[in-house]
């Protein structure tokens, strides 16, 4: 039985160039790396050192608080370089990549047959277990908790977002397989939440609470939909994990091979022909950025989507849980008297100046201008417009930028994730950080309580 979501408060942010729904093969990377800021909170222990030849699926590092939690390669080939930054710590890993792979083989498990510790231990000596992630702290699940419920949203509303029914076509048996095993490691119920005049795959699935959720950006974010069904209280836990990493967890499950592919959205109105590639984790952006063609030199490439991604270079590489890659132009100019004089092709959440409320299926063309700068707290009320989760948002971030423990925990910040609060940072009027606030808050109450 499926039950409906509908989200009033929030915003749509339209812009121009939509990835096409027609899917390309990259071109293969020569190397591929992984971040180690795709991992927070992980201090990594290397098991291989450079010059190593890895399989795919080997294991490279494992995590010093957790022994057991190890980070596999993507591809087989020879570990060419480890980047380190202040104090030696490790930003990236970069593997040259063999043209033709081989995997490291797991015993395929029955899904159907074993218990809930038999898929745990699979799935963290497979390297598989990085791809669930927890509430509260927004980090990789502790394995030796048990959830109360898991979360998959495969309704994508950022602007710009890889369409996911589009990515999933054709992966209903991995899919099942990842829903099987994972609804054996809790006791309560897995909750997947899809757009309410969707098509997905994940809507047939045996095992599910199925959820059909309509309404503005953020109402496709897990965090929303978190709150709406099972909101997380102080000493609970529940873990999510995206419908992608479903199809990678489904297809080590059935065949015992770690198959790091990716089917990702190339966006934004630099790029000639925005479309889906189907390429691997870690692999370098240009493989696919300039298969499509950009429109001029100067551009911002980001590694995920326009609110919430980081930015990146051509030589970059994709993320570890990324599936777009937005390209947008650079704003690097300034306008004179911008602040006095009516805009028509500029999003806001008010009607003040900008006229996009007059135009609600304009798409737009956005810079990375912030059309303003740095400044205090200025209290206008517009956060709880665009904030659907039952928790005042002016206030948390305070508590979190006093470090007050006591109101943060008041206040919700056990329920929350920085990209909950990419929307609120896109409208502030005084430009502030808000993930990076809520981020910071985050890390201090896992210090001090977690």
């Amino acid at each position: 039985m499926s039950k409906d979501i509908r989200i009033k408060k929030g915003l749509n942010i339209n812009l121009v160039g939509a990835a096409e729904k027609t899917l390309s093969k990259a071109v293969s990377s020569n190397v591929y790396a992984l971040n180690l800021d795709d991992f927070h909170g992980i201090t990594p222990k290397m098991l291989v050192k450079q010059g190593a030849e890895v399989k795919a699926g080997e294991p490279i590092f494992y995590n010093k608080s957790n022994e057991k939690m190890l980070f596999v390669s993507p591809v087989s080939g020879e570990l060419v370089e480890i980047v380190r930054g202040a104090r030696r710590r490790i930003l990236t890993l970069k593997i040259l990549a063999d043209k033709s792979q081989e995997y490291t083989e797991h015993t395929v498990l029955d899904v159907n047959a074993v218990d809930g510790s038999a898929i745990r231990e699979f799935l963290l000596k497979s390297g598989a277990w990085p791809f669930i992630k927890q509430r509260p702290y927004d980090i990789i699940a502790n394995p030796e908790a048990t959830p109360k419920a898991i979360f998959v949203s495969a309704y994508a509303t950022a602007p710009l977002a890889a369409d996911t029914d589009f990515a999933l076509q054709g992966k209903e048996a991995e899919l099942q397989a990842a829903i099987t095993a994972l609804g054996k490691l809790t006791p309560g119920k897995i909750h997947v939440s899809v757009g309410k005049s969707s098509n997905s795959p994940l809507a047939q699935l045996e095992g599910i609470t199925l959820h059909k959720v309509s309404g503005p950006h953020p109402s496709g974010l897990v965090g929303t939909q978190i709150n709406k069904i099972d909101p997380v209280n102080k000493g609970e836990v529940v873990w999510t994990i995206s419908p992608q990493d479903l199809v990678i967890i489904g297809e080590l499950l059935l065949t015992g091979k770690f198959n790091a592919e990716r089917t990702i959205a190339l966006a934004g109105s630099v790029v000639k022909s925005p479309k889906y590639y189907t390429t691997k984790i870690g692999a370098e952006i240009s493989t696919f950025l300039y298969a499509s063609g950009v429109h001029q030199d100067n551009f911002r490439l980001i590694n995920g989507d326009v609110l919430t991604g980081s930015k990146t270079h051509p030589e970059g590489y994709l993320g570890f849980y990324n599936n777009t890659v937005s390209v947008i132009p650079e704003g690097d100019d300034y306008e004179f008297f911008g602040w006095n004089k009516p805009v028509f092709n500029k999003i806001s959440s008010t009607r003040a100046l900008t006229f996009s409320w007059m135009q609600p299926n304009k798409k737009y063309d956005l810079d990375t201008n912030t059309n303003g700068e740095h400044r205090a707290f200025v209290v206008t009320g517009r956060y709880e417009e665009v904030f659907p989760l039952d928790i005042y948002p002016l206030q948390l971030l305070k508590a979190c930028m006093v470090k007050d423990l006591d109101e943060m925990e008041q206040l919700g910040l056990y329920e929350v994730a920085p990209e909950d609060f990419s929307l609120t940072e896109f409208i502030c009027t005084s430009k502030q950080p808000h993930q990076q606030i809520i981020r910071e808050g985050l890390d201090l109450l896992y210090q001090e309580i977690g």
